[in-house]
């Protein structure tokens, strides 16, 4: 795994403003928010992208994430978040280090450069009943 800017902050090299720490997560203010109370969750384990972290670290995340997300809600009075986290370049991640986005939102804000189109397409059966077999015997090895 390349060396990250997280790696450096996870060991102290670079300062920042810590919200939450145990022995595999790290909770801390964004340096470039897209809002007040950005928050970004990583684990201490280096992995690039959530398929490749082990089960205990991101068993890790999913305990203390919900409790981030109330402590921003009510550390900074929004009413309504996004939780964002990319996997791989093509899925617009640019630090390859695990991380979760905990966005406040306000209203009358704008989207603070958090763009998001969602342009759904009907799920063919045939395709989503061999599509849902293939991921589920996935799962099942």
């Amino acid at each position: 795994m390349p060396e990250t800017v997280f790696a450096r902050i996870i060991r102290g090299e670079i300062p920042c403003h810590r919200v939450y720490e145990d022995d595999r997560v790290l909770a801390f203010l964004d340096v470039n928010p897209l809002s007040r109370g950005h928050v970004l969750v990583i684990p201490k384990e280096p992995a690039e992208t959530l398929d490749a972290l082990s089960d205990e670290s991101a068993a890790a995340i999913g305990r203390v994430l919900p409790r981030i997300c109330r402590a921003v809600l009510r550390a900074t009075g929004a009413k309504a978040f996004n939780v964002l986290q990319n996997n791989g370049p093509d899925a617009h991640q640019a630090v390859m280090h695990v991380h979760f986005h905990v966005i406040p939102r306000f209203p009358g804000e704008s989207a603070g450069g958090l763009g998001v189109v969602w342009r759904p397409h009907p799920l063919d059966k045939t395709d989503g009943a061999a599509l849902a077999a293939a991921i589920a015997a996935e799962l099942a090895d």
